[in-house]
């Protein structure tokens, strides 16, 4: 071949590489280099390109055109629940190459197709040549997600740029050295300083400059002025210890969801040898938002009728669109949703007790489901009960009656501010569903002694709880005797497993998605369940407290030793699946809209494409372990 005719080559290589990730985004050095040493070789219809039978891998392959069905092996055994299709742009074996081990899958060409192969030894020098390349192979989804966050950022660029992103660290957000006093500062004196500076609170600090306590503004009224504190005495004695803080590390978003879910609006900055560094407060992430922590936390608490509530209710959406546009990831995206949800939901029980006369009454509000998880996404209805303490000398009907009415009235005035109604019922005005702790224990126990379809149904909605108002004491002790109860019953989590595995991964053999008749694919059926179910499962067997699917995940992996990666690129594929939720659910103008679960795969750049398939890969990887692990 003639200098010539090889520079052409390697130009259209370049061309071709240029177009999918991370090859877009490598040194221009390291991809010339894998332009220089990558030949293209043509596989039939049906041939193997690489098979564990092979041995370790002689190279690395990037499919140019057609399509590569990727097939797990069992032994001999081909299953085709374990089956993918690679197009062009897509690589392999990324594992398998970088171990030097025989790869643990079966690549054949599903039509005639040309590959583009380097040898192991330059995957390896490509590796150490490009930063990008080496974190693309190493932490393949998280990558790819990384990447497109970006994209979405980009997409938003006129907002972005109208402001300060989230992200950035708290750090970057002080301005100026915080003012401090010692514990035995006269509170006069402390005063005097905190109305000079113009300081919305004061920070109380040892000698050593590590923070004890806050004096707010907001404390004055009631622990002060009405207490008619004695202002010669130390600020020590008023001060709340134990302040909230954060590392200068943490973000913007951190800071915020902190004072979503405890209301407060100052957090002290600790430096990394825990000395305070500075004070951030709400004042200060309004600049990073259009629609405010402070305009939606005032407009909840400040609440005094639905109408009010359901205004908070729009901006809480509107706040949760400006952090898609700002990159914010979907693990932190649910659990702000969730966190400003909560104290909406708390608001309504509070402007409810007002109304009736629960007096003397220990009850607990319960969520069940994907607000059990704190998982709202953006469509969410209502899923919630009751769990309350019945005395010796009570009449237990007619306080039962009472609940189920309070119930009825917190459950309407949801439905106003935005959270349906359930269809099947599974609301705390249900008096199935206004229980004692004996009660709801004997109720989860009719399901794991009987598992058929309904109870494990049930279980699938009930097991995942947790208290939005209330005592948390009584949900904890249902918590511990059923992981107790369940860790003992082997048929009941084989019998979970088995309906864990009715739904399957939307992959293709051929195509890359398996669409229903509409074209599309349901995310939360055929995408998030898949992962909620497992992680239920894996956190029942281990005893794992958390109702959150990603900690359920985590905590579990590392019971029983599934590595961190492993573990994280399952993680990212459910959050991928998240975000790709609460975007199209955002072109929605109402709760529960048809369809706002749904996407066209055809609708999305390559990139998402990409990782939306990877993310069922990764789906169905935790399901096989459950299939392997309970022989099914």
């Amino acid at each position: 071949m003639t200098a010539t005719a090889a520079n052409l080559l390697q130009g259209a290589s370049t061309d071709f590489l240029r177009n999918f990730s991370p090859f877009n985004g490598m040194e221009p050095e390291a991809l010339a280099f894998l332009a220089e040493h990558a030949v293209l070789a043509f596989h039939p219809r049906g041939s193997d390109i690489l098979t564990p039978e092979m041995g370790v891998p002689k190279h690395f392959y990037i499919v140019q055109r057609g399509k590569v069905q990727a097939r797990q092996t069992r032994g001999a055994v081909v299953t085709e629940y374990a089956s993918l299709a690679l197009g062009p742009g897509e690589c392999f074996p990324i594992g398998a190459i970088s171990a030097r081990r025989p790869s643990t899958n079966a690549y054949v060409a599903a039509e005639d197709s040309f590959c583009f192969h380097i040898s192991a030894d330059d995957f390896l020098q490509l590796m150490q040549m490009s930063r990008v390349f080496h974190l693309f192979c190493t932490h393949y989804i998280a990558s790819l997600l990384n990447q497109s966050r970006q994209q979405l950022q980009t997409t938003f660029a006129q907002r972005a740029a109208e402001q300060q992103t989230m992200t950035t660290s708290l750090a970057e957000l002080i301005k100026q050295e915080p003012f401090s006093v010692t514990p035995d500062t006269p509170t006069r004196t402390a005063l005097e300083r905190m109305s000079e500076l113009r300081l919305g609170c004061i920070v109380v600090v040892d000698p050593d400059k590590h923070p004890v306590g806050v004096l707010t503004q907001s404390d004055l009224l009631p622990r002060v002025i009405l207490a008619r504190f004695d202002l010669d005495r130390p600020i020590g004695e008023v001060m709340t210890a134990n302040p909230h803080q954060l590392p200068a590390s943490a973000s913007a978003y951190d800071a915020a969801l902190e004072m979503a879910t405890h209301g407060v609006r100052h957090l002290l900055v600790i430096a990394a040898d825990g000395r305070l560094k500075g004070v951030v407060s709400e004042r200060d992430l309004f600049s990073l938002q259009r629609i405010s922590l402070r305009q939606i936390r005032a407009g909840i608490e400040n609440a005094a009728d639905i109408e009010a509530l359901q205004r908070a209710s729009k901006d809480i959406r509107q706040l949760a669109l400006n952090l898609i546009a700002q990159g914010i990831g979907a693990e932190q995206l649910t659990q702000f949703i969730s966190a400003l949800n909560d104290a909406l939901t708390r608001r309504i029980i509070e402007l409810a007790l007002a109304r009736h006369d629960l007096n003397g009454i220990d009850f607990s509000w319960i969520a069940f489901g994907s607000e059990g998880r704190h998982e709202q996404t953006l469509s969410s209805d209502q899923d919630n009960g009751i769990l309350w303490r019945c005395a010796e000398m009570d009449d237990c009907d007619r306080t039962r009656q009472r609940l189920v009415t309070f119930a009825r009235d917190v459950n309407q005035d949801l439905a106003a501010c935005g959270f349906p109604l359930c269809k099947g019922d599974i609301m705390a005005s249900n008096p199935e569903l206004c229980l004692t702790l004996e009660e709801w224990k004997s109720r989860f126990g009719a399901w794991i002694r009987e598992p058929d379809p309904q109870a494990l149904l049930n279980a699938s909605i009930f097991f995942d709880f947790r208290v939005l108002y209330g005592s948390e004491r009584p949900a904890n002790q249902l918590r511990a005797w059923l992981n107790k109860t369940v860790k003992g019953n082997s048929t009941f989590l084989r019998m979970m497993a088995v309906n864990a595995l009715q739904v399957v991964p939307p992959l293709g053999r051929i195509r890359d998605f398996v669409l229903e008749d509409d074209g599309t694919i349901d995310l939360k059926k055929s995408g998030a369940r898949l992962f909620v179910d497992v992680a239920r499962i894996l956190a029942l067997r281990t005893g794992v407290d958390s109702s959150s699917t990603v900690q359920r995940l985590r905590q579990a992996a590392g019971r029983m030793g599934v590595s961190a990666d492993e573990a994280a690129a399952i993680i990212d594929g459910f959050n991928f699946i998240q975000l790709l939720r609460l975007r199209s659910q955002h072109l929605e103008t109402e709760h529960d809209a048809p369809g706002d679960n749904r996407i066209d795969p055809d609708s999305l750049n390559e990139l998402d494409r990409r990782i939306l398939k990877e993310a069922f890969r990764q789906a169905r990887k935790l399901q096989l372990r459950l299939k392997l692990d309970y022989q099914l």
